[in-house]
Parts: C-alpha cells; sequence; structure tokens
C-alpha cells in the first residue's frame, strides 16, 4: 500500500475539509459521519415491519453486517494505516481514535448491508438507499479527515467479498437446508 499513498493523499487534500474547512459543509458532513449509520439500521427495521416475510433475511443481513464490522476492525488493526488527521493533513473535525483507517468499518458495514439488501428484490430499493447513504457518509468521514479516499474504496471492496460469501451461503441454505427442513416437517 506504500506506493498508493501519494494517490491517497491527493485525493484526500481534493475531497477533504484540511484545515480550513467551509463551516456549512463541515457541519453537513459532521452530523453524516457521525449519525448516517443509524440512518440505514432505521432502514432495515423499517424494512422488517413493513415486510414481514423479510425478516429473517434482514435478521440475516444483520448477523453479516456484526462479522463485517468485526473483520473490517482487525482488518484495520492488522494493517494499521495512519488516519489524515494522524498525519497532520486535516484536523479530526469529529472526535476519534487513532486506530488504523483501512479499510473503513463504516463503509464495510454499510455497504455490506446495502448489497446483501440489493440481492433481495423485495428489498431492493431500501438496499440502493442504504448504498447512496453509504457513499454519502464515506464522503463525510473523508472530509471530517479521520479517512482517506482509498479506506472508504477498500471498505467497498471488502464489502462485495462479505456479500458475494452471503450469497454462496443463502444459496447452498436453499439447495441443501431448505429441503431438509421441509422434508423433517412433513415426516412430522
Amino acid at each position: 500500500m506504500p506506493g498508493m499513498q501519494p494517490l491517497n493523499i491527493a485525493l484526500f487534500q481534493a475531497l477533504g475539509a484540511g484545515h480550513d474547512p467551509d463551516a456549512l459543509l463541515l457541519w453537513l458532513a459532521s452530523n453524516v459521519a457521525e449519525g448516517a449509520s443509524w440512518v440505514c439500521v432505521a432502514l432495515m427495521a423499517w424494512a422488517a415491519w413493513r415486510w414481514p416475510a423479510q425478516r429473517l433475511y434482514a435478521l440475516a443481513a444483520l448477523v453479516t453486517a456484526a462479522a463485517a464490522s468485526l473483520l473490517a476492525h482487525e482488518l484495520a488493526e492488522v494493517f494499521a494505516m495512519p488516519r489524515p488527521f494522524v498525519l497532520g493533513l486535516s484536523p479530526a473535525h469529529i472526535e476519534h481514535g487513532i486506530r488504523g483507517s483501512l479499510p473503513s468499518a463504516h463503509a464495510t458495514v454499510m455497504f455490506t448491508v446495502g448489497l446483501v439488501f440489493c440481492m433481495r428484490p423485495a428489498l431492493r430499493k431500501i438496499g440502493l438507499a442504504i448504498l447512496a447513504v453509504a457513499v454519502l457518509t464515506g464522503w463525510a468521514r473523508i472530509y471530517v479527515g479521520v479517512h482517506f479516499p482509498l479506506d472508504i474504496l477498500a471498505g467497498l471492496l471488502l464489502a462485495g467479498a462479505i456479500a458475494g460469501v452471503f450469497w454462496s451461503l443463502h444459496q447452498l441454505g436453499r439447495r441443501f437446508v431448505a429441503p431438509l427442513i421441509a422434508r423433517d416437517s412433513l415426516g412430522a
């Protein structure tokens, strides 16, 4: 990743607030960076309430989001990439620890949920809304100085891999587990 750092810094300088932020944009970005994940939680809860037949799938998406968070945090610890404010490129415009930044856990979790919801036709519109919130959150976390652009991209790529594993497990479950459950139900 060291060869990518000049690109990462250049992108950050183009997208981040830096040391002289626009007050209105900083207010917006700070609120999005700190609160948008709750919008995703609310969208997931609304989908589960609105479509009872999708509740088990939404619960599986929630479990997958928890696994995505744990994996993203572990990878960030392993890679130990410094955050922009640690390098002095910008102040941390929101309160944040100095642990590793790559991949962004916010991006990983939000993109994972959005992608998993998009796999389900009944939840696709909610999934697209969550993906839009994830993109906005990614920008906001760059703007406030706690992530580099490549941290967000790494979160998206990790989310894609996790969503791929989710889809594979879902297909295996539908093909092998569901028929066993149906057969056992008939025998009871």
